[in-house]
């Protein structure tokens, strides 16, 4: 790579990362191309990784220059890769940015990025080169993780690591692939851990979401009821804008990315299409700004003290927002629920109330029917259990 390269560099100037990296880097001059980089990863050093909008939601939006820009950035401040040559084109943080880059979405190329964080962190705290790991080496990191993550979690980021590894290995960058052979979790296929709410739990969770104190009430309201009942993931949610609302057919729409960078209009219930247009209209009043020229994400964040707010809403607001309303509507279960609570509640609702599984599936994007039929086979254990009838044959004895 040569140091006009647009993609993968930074311009001469660009501060070194210092304290999320383990070596020294050298001088500016081995870098190249746009000067933003050098303010971004700035930010990425001082804030953390998890603090720079280098979310799913953040990556999609962004054109791919800025794009390629944020992964550099982000790959410049990794801990443990060693001297920051970025003009390399073969070297260990270019190779990182392209694959990086190279996910089939941005949503993707922000989960890998954190599982790829994660294990470096642990590699700089065991004082390890990660190109001279080991599979004992991975066979600790795997215990470590077993110790605070679920069994899914865990595969997945030794799957990402994996991928890693492969591709350095396919470019003679690393000598093996350490997880080779390593056992993985066994998984369970047939049933899902997720919590996710009843049908009386879901109808006093919308009750308790439009009941929410202003000026939160309207965002509320909206957001929850999108998610309960269209099924959408948490990233295609952060990622809509407003310009992504439309009519076709008669129906109000939202188009949301998808997983691989696919695109679906949803139709949203009236109640729902207008909860978002009465949030929409309110936000446009409060701002000044004409309805018609209201613009940028759906949802945004509400001023907090210090905090002007108006930013884009990210997974971790929506999740304290699940929790805090579902405790305010006495939901037993309000600390463990997650926005894929939401999305598995608008799965198992949908088919007790007589939903094809089917449509459940493409609703909800699976390519693999069997995907789907996780969510039947979870409500069917609980609600078809002989227990209750057992009990109830006893005292009728």
């Amino acid at each position: 790579m040569e140091y006009d390269d647009p993609e993968y560099g930074a311009a001469p100037g660009t501060p070194r990362p210092t304290a999320a990296s383990t070596a020294p880097h050298p001088a500016s001059a081995d870098l190249a191309a746009s000067a933003r980089i050098g303010e971004m990863v700035g930010a990425v050093v001082t804030a953390g990784l998890d603090a720079v909008a280098l979310s799913a939601a953040a990556l999609a939006r962004l054109p791919g220059g800025d794009l390629r820009e944020a992964v550099t950035a982000a790959v410049a401040a990794l801990p443990g890769l060693g001297p920051l040559r970025l003009a390399d084109r073969y070297g260990l943080h270019r190779l990182t940015a392209v694959w990086l880059h190279t996910r089939p979405s941005p949503a993707t190329t922000a989960a890998y990025l954190a599982d790829l964080t994660g294990y470096l962190r642990w590699c700089a705290g065991q004082r390890l080169d990660p190109l001279r790991a080991y599979r004992a080496d991975l066979d600790l990191w795997a215990t470590t993780l077993a110790e605070r993550y679920a069994p899914a979690t865990v595969a997945r980021k030794l799957a990402v690591v994996s991928s890693w590894y492969g591709y350095l290995l396919a470019h003679e960058v690393a000598t093996r692939n350490p997880l080779a052979g390593l056992d993985r979790p066994a998984l369970d296929r047939d049933t899902s851990a997720t919590v996710s709410l009843s049908r009386a739990e879901a109808a006093d969770f919308l009750a308790a979401a439009g009941a929410d104190a202003r000026p939160r009430a309207l965002r509320t309201a909206a957001l929850l009821g999108l998610m309960l009942t269209e099924g959408l993931r948490v990233a295609e949610v952060c990622g809509a804008d407003i310009a992504d609302l439309g009519h076709h057919r008669g129906y109000r729409t939202l188009t949301v990315r998808r997983k691989g960078g696919k695109t679906r209009a949803y139709p949203l219930a009236p109640p729902i299409a207008a909860a978002v247009d009465d949030y929409l209209d309110d936000r446009a009043a409060c701002g000044g700004t004409p309805r018609e020229r209201l613009a940028g994400p759906l949802f945004v964040t509400e001023p907090s003290g210090p905090h002007p707010g108006g930013k884009r809403l990210d997974r971790w607001g929506i999740t304290k927002l699940i929790r805090r309303i579902a405790r305010q509507a006495r939901i037993p279960a309000a600390a463990q629920l997650s926005p894929h609570s939401l999305r598995h509640s608008f799965a198992t609702l949908a088919l007790d109330a007589g939903t094809a599984l089917r449509d459940v599936q493409d609703a909800m994007g699976h390519a693999d029917p069997r995907t789907t039929r996780r969510y039947d086979r979870s409500r069917y254990q609980l609600d078809r259990h002989p227990a209750q009838r057992i009990l109830a044959y006893l005292t009728d004895a």
